[in-house]
């Protein structure tokens, strides 16, 4: 990340490899020899030297992030047995200790619960006492920031940051401090180095970045996968910019963002915008006030904070051709988002020749 210049970041949002989880053996081992040396002969040894690894991208971070910028990272704890030894590797108090050392201000975490409904998922001895372990069934998103509070000292940034603002009952659900959202599984068809990838689900990233940033902030990935950040940013009207050091995921990345047609994206506005249409006749119907109103989304909201909030559609999306690897796009400033039909016939999105 060093092409990226200091202080020039608003957000991060990212997932890594998660430490002790077999499927990253490789990966880890690959910047790190001793790792995989360490994890026959010394488990904790392994777990701390792949948290070294990851303590690199942690300290670039901080150097990236504007100051009051927000760092999210989702990571998971492992539980692994090796030679006949079996325990957890807690990888989330691992960075937070160690993203505190950096500088970093650990703000309220969040549990993501990932629902599932195996009925063998249990760990151990089955039914017998002293033998059966706990299953984890959850993960941490950590959230942190560089220095204070953000500043809004101009009277533009003042009105974009209300424009970017979201809705009473999104602040109600993506506040708490426990996310219940299924996982996402999928496979890769075109990769030499593994067949499966732990991608979190697209309702992830697009909540962090309309909670910790505004519309036409930088996001950063620097773990950017298959590109699941790059398409939330899209879909947020901010820009982006994803890092990822196995280059035999480009062309999954690129499969990925060219398959995200701008009707996908804008149905998904659209309906973000329904969801708070429907939770206002709800709240009416039992005889509840919504008080405030805002012109620009032509409906009711609940407080004043909201009466600038603006959703704006994609109008197109195209690759860039200024020598990087990257997408240009375009959103509508003059179709209010309770006009989807103006647009719909317009949102086929055709793929722009490699």
């Amino acid at each position: 990340m060093g092409c990226i210049e200091d202080d020039s970041i608003d957000l991060v949002v990212t997932s890594p490899p998660y430490p002790m989880i077999e499927m990253w053996d490789g990966i880890m081992a690959l910047q790190n020899p001793k790792i995989g040396d360490a994890l026959t002969n010394n488990p904790s040894s392994a777990f701390d030297m792949m948290h070294q690894e990851l303590d690199n991208v942690w300290r670039e971070c901080y150097r990236l992030l504007k100051d009051g910028g927000i760092m999210c990272i989702n990571i998971g704890d492992a539980t692994r047995t090796i030679n006949k030894d079996f325990q957890l590797y807690n990888n989330h108090t691992r960075i937070v200790n160690s993203c505190i050392s950096l500088g970093f201000t650990n703000l309220p975490n969040i549990i993501w619960r990932k629902q599932t409904n195996a009925p063998n998922k249990f760990m151990g001895s089955g039914m017998l006492p002293c033998g059966a372990y706990v299953t984890l069934e959850h993960e941490w998103i950590l959230v942190f920031r560089k220095g204070g509070k953000r500043d809004y000292k101009h009277a533009d940034d003042k009105l974009l940051r209300r424009e970017s603002s979201f809705f009473w009952e999104e602040r109600n659900k993506w506040f708490s401090d426990l996310w219940e959202i299924k996982g996402a599984k999928q496979r890769i068809s075109n990769s030499q180095t593994r067949e499966r990838n732990a991608s979190y689900p697209l309702e992830i990233p697009f909540r962090l970045i309309n909670m910790y940033s505004q519309q036409g902030d930088t996001v950063l990935d620097p773990f950017l996968g298959m590109g699941t950040t790059t398409i939330a940013s899209i879909m947020s009207q901010r820009n982006s910019i994803g890092v990822e050091i196995d280059a035999n995921l480009l062309p999954s990345i690129l499969e990925n963002i060219d398959g995200m047609s701008t009707k996908m994206a804008n149905d998904a506005i659209y309906q973000r915008y329904v969801s708070h249409l429907d939770f206002v006749k709800e709240r009416e119907s039992l005889g509840k006030e919504v008080k405030y109103y805002n012109e620009a989304l032509k409906c009711k909201v609940m407080t004043s904070q909201e009466t600038d909030m603006n959703l704006h559609y994609l109008q197109s999306i195209s690759k860039c051709h200024n020598g990087t690897i990257g997408y240009e796009c375009q959103y509508y400033d003059d179709v209010a988002v309770s006009d989807y039909d103006v647009i719909r016939p317009n949102t086929l999105f055709s793929k722009v020749a490699r």
